[in-house]
């Protein structure tokens, strides 16, 4: 009984270990160890395994690979310490459920989730052009005069609610609100209006009772609140976004060099 059951389990192991086996054929002058962690990286990210997935065991992996068990495990308690992986009880190795998002380099929510190896999604909320407050004027550099056009949608992974979005910018970069799919970057850049730089703050602060029952968040859960002013290349200001992300499914990472 027990080695039927070890032997269908190695079956549905079968496409990432190949997948694996496919990666590490690749030369590489890195330690075995850090190509295993690469080539599970890239696993998750192609959705080879499934966030929450279990990955295949030591034994597995080191009798299929060609690998010590050594190298196993130092690959795998490296993704560990890195957050790519939980341990969880009954020896099982799951891939972590939470999500990083890196403060190093601008990219746009459904890149982020795509590089994951999730799809992204939106259900909008509202969209509207109107008049500027005096905040939205400050944060975007306009009159008084000038319409902006507001954006507000709960932002999805596989149908997970991450994150409520406020997305706030100068109706003439957006002409046509209702066109705007699941992704505000693309449309900025066919409308050539993508932007290159940005400036970003970040502070924590309890969710309202609207916002955790949107993300279906627990009543206790803070939200990281994320905005951003995006320039275009000539220094106009393009875009104004409030960001608030669900604080127990989201981490942000900083990489920091000497």
């Amino acid at each position: 009984m027990r080695n039927r059951l070890e032997g269908a389990l190695f079956m549905t192991d079968r496409p990432i270990l190949d997948f694996l086996a496919h990666e590490l054929a690749a030369a590489s002058r890195e330690p075995l160890y850090r190509q295993l962690e690469t080539a599970l990286k890239q696993a998750i990210a192609s959705a080879q395994i499934k966030r929450g997935g279990v990955i295949p065991s030591e034994r597995v992996l080191s009798q299929e690979l060609g690998l010590s068990r050594v190298t196993v495990r130092k690959a795998i308690e490296g993704l560990v310490s890195d957050g790519v992986l939980d341990r969880r009880h009954g020896a099982k190795t799951v891939v972590s459920s939470r999500l990083e998002k890196s403060l190093a380099t601008m990219t746009s929510f459904s890149e982020d989730m795509r590089s994951r190896g999730l799809e992204p999604g939106c259900t909008w909320i509202s969209r509207e052009i109107s008049r500027p407050s005096p905040a939205e004027m400050m944060a975007l550099g306009i009159s008084g005069s000038e319409k902006v056009v507001r954006l507000r949608r709960l932002r999805t992974a596989d149908g997970q609610p991450i994150a409520i979005e406020m997305a706030t910018l100068p109706a003439r970069f957006v002409p046509e609100p209702q066109a705007i799919g699941n992704s505000l970057y693309e449309y900025l850049e066919a409308a050539g209006a993508l932007p290159v730089r940005a400036l970003q703050r970040m502070q924590a602060k309890p969710g309202t009772d609207e916002e955790r029952r949107l993300l279906a968040a627990p009543d206790d859960a803070s939200l990281l609140i994320m905005e951003r002013r995006c320039f275009l290349a000539d220094g106009q200001i393009v875009e104004f976004t409030q960001t608030k992300y669900r604080g127990d499914v989201y981490d942000f990472v900083i990489e920091l060099m000497r």
